[in-house]
This record gives structure tokens, C-alpha cells and sequence, in this order.
């Protein structure tokens, strides 16, 4: 294998999965697919609401089990793997943080819109003071020009990130958007970057390859593509995929589709299929996590989601405005006499 680039893969199924199924999972479902995926080779598993720490809120939604359980059930069966959080500051605290490390946590990402990884100096910093590999991650890249995500980028390598995400949140790009933001972030860097899909648009995949042209080691996944909006790279093709293109991932093919379709493929609440509002998502350049927020408005006040969804994106609304869309949708059924 070591004639093969290796690419790090990042399973976020027991994190951005959970916007799919309303952040239902158990302690049980938990423990069964964290071990099968660390079983079938898997890297780095992220396990958290899907708004990370301190998620669970009415904003957000409330989870049915407690960060502390999920990171329990996780651990215990993690033998091979990185159990790893997601952190929003603004919505977790050094408390929450403290917390997963005591649990088991070995990786924290700290993610901030692309415009503000300035505030996440004291996250990084913290981080690496309590031993955690520290990713820097990215969101709605798409909203800005691969220069200014670069110069994001710096910000993070300068507070001491270890990893560097571009972060599709939306779903929005092209695979020559992903290309040149990640080119333009190895290009500013001197640490590994990766990159974050949503197949709002149906490219998931393809934009992670080209992030992988483009200088990308680490990339995203999930099985079945469970995730916000209409899912994430699918991990298990994924794998496929980048064996046939002459990439080691050090997962095992077989073992990964089956973890995909004994055990997460029945928890599903729906196909993770581009149907129309998702992929308005993309098309907008609106927040994947606004998805189900959407559904439920649009049936509030006698909607079209994909109409919501559009003013969104025309407002450049992103994650952590949750609340915003009631509001939006309100305003839309007033100006239509609704």
C-alpha cells in the first residue's frame, strides 16, 4: 500500500447524521454503529448532536440522549478509531469541552462560519492544552472567494489547528468551487486541510474528489450519506470509489457497507434522496441543517419550502438562525395573504 496516497476519513454519521433522524438516536444505536465503523477500519468518528456540544436545544432540537451517554456508548467500543466532537463557539463552553475529553473525546472540530474564525482562537487554544488533535473547520465556504477562505484558513493555523476543513454546508458548489478553495487553502497552509460535503446538489462525491486533486487528505463521510439537507458523501462508496482511483483508506470495503446497511440503513426516517426541497438547499446556497426547520414552517403557515428556502439564501442566512425561518416564513405567508 505505500505506493497509494492515503486520505484520512472522517465518519460523521453519529453527528451530522443525526439531523436526519431528528436527533433520536440511542445509546444502543450509538454503540453498534460506532463499533462497526471503528471495526471496519474507520479513522476518526464524530459523535455529537448535530450542532455539536451543547447542541441539544430548542433552537436546534433536543436530543433523546445526553451528550454524556452518547460518548459513553461510544467509547466503550472504540478501540481503533479517534472518538471525535464537534464544537460551535457560541454554543458550547469550556465545561462541555472538558467534558467529552474526560469521556474520551481524542479530537475536537472547531467549526465557525467562513468568515469568523477569529473567534475561535480560545477554542483551539483550549484544545490543544487538553491533548486534543484540533481541526479547524470551515462552514458555508461557498459564500466567499477562495482568498478569503485562505486567509481564514491562516487564522486557524496561527491559533495552532492541526487540520484545516472547507466546509460545503450548503451544498452549493460545483466541483471547480471546491477545487479552488481547497487549492487556495493548501497553497496558504502548512498543515493537512480537508473538506466537507453535502450532496444538496447530487456532487457530494464528485467535489470530494476534486478537493483530493486539489491537495485535500481528509474528507468527510457518512453511511448511507445520512446527514442535514439531503446527506453528505456517502462513506462507503467513498471508499469504493477512491480504491478504484488508487487511494488507500485503510477501511475495509465490505465491512463498511455492511455497518451502512444492517445497522443504519433501518434507523433512517427517510431515504436520503436529492428530492426537491434539498436540493433548493444547494441551489440557494441555503444552510443544509435548515432543511427539516423548513418542512415545518412551510406546513405552519401553507407554504412552498422551496419559496422559504430561496429567501434564505437571498437573506445569506447561516447556521445558529434557526429561529430566523419561522420569522421568514411568517413574513412570506403575510406578503402572500396567506
Amino acid at each position: 500500500m505505500s505506493d497509494k496516497k492515503h486520505i484520512h476519513l472522517v465518519d460523521t454519521t453519529l453527528r451530522d447524521g443525526s439531523h436526519a433522524v431528528s436527533h433520536q438516536y440511542t445509546t444502543e444505536q450509538i454503540a453498534k454503529i460506532a463499533a462497526g465503523l471503528d471495526e471496519a477500519g474507520v479513522e476518526y468518528i464524530e459523535v455529537s448532536h448535530g450542532d455539536g456540544l451543547a447542541g441539544s436545544s430548542i433552537n436546534y432540537g433536543y436530543s433523546v440522549t445526553s451528550e454524556e451517554e452518547m460518548l459513553k456508548a461510544a467509547n466503550s467500543v472504540i478501540k481503533k478509531g479517534t472518538l471525535t466532537v464537534l464544537l460551535i463557539p457560541g454554543i458550547a463552553t469550556q465545561t462541555d469541552l472538558e467534558m467529552a475529553v474526560k469521556l474520551g473525546a481524542k479530537a475536537v472540530r472547531v467549526a465557525t462560519h467562513v468568515t469568523e474564525a477569529d473567534i475561535s482562537e480560545q477554542h483551539i487554544g483550549m484544545a490543544k492544552r487538553l491533548g486534543l488533535k484540533a481541526f479547524g473547520f470551515l462552514m458555508m465556504s461557498h459564500m466567499v472567494s477562495p482568498e478569503k477562505v485562505a486567509e481564514q484558513a491562516k487564522l486557524f493555523e496561527s491559533y495552532g489547528a492541526d487540520i484545516i476543513y472547507v466546509a460545503d454546508s450548503a451544498g452549493a458548489m460545483l466541483p471547480e468551487d471546491a477545487y479552488n478553495r481547497v487549492s487556495a487553502v493548501v497553497e496558504a497552509v502548512n498543515v493537512p486541510v480537508g473538506f466537507h460535503a453535502h450532496n444538496n446538489m447530487t456532487l457530494a462525491t464528485a467535489n470530494s474528489l476534486a478537493a483530493i486533486e486539489a491537495g485535500a487528505t481528509y474528507i468527510d463521510g457518512t453511511c448511507r450519506g445520512l446527514g442535514a439537507g439531503a446527506g453528505n458523501t456517502q462513506i462507503e462508496a467513498l471508499v469504493g470509489v477512491l480504491e478504484k482511483k488508487g487511494y488507500h483508506t485503510g477501511i475495509d470495503l465490505y465491512k463498511v457497507m455492511d455497518v451502512a446497511e444492517d445497522l443504519v440503513e433501518p434507523i433512517m426516517q427517510r431515504p436520503q434522496v436529492v428530492r426537491n426541497a434539498p436540493f433548493m438547499l444547494g441551489y440557494a446556497g441555503a444552510y443544509s441543517s435548515f432543511l427539516l426547520h423548513t418542512y415545518r414552517a412551510a406546513k405552519k403557515f401553507d407554504l412552498d419550502p422551496r419559496d422559504i428556502l430561496t429567501e434564505l439564501g437571498n437573506r445569506r442566512m447561516v447556521g445558529g438562525q434557526e429561529d430566523m425561518i419561522i420569522d421568514v416564513a411568517y413574513q412570506l405567508a403575510k406578503k402572500r395573504g396567506v
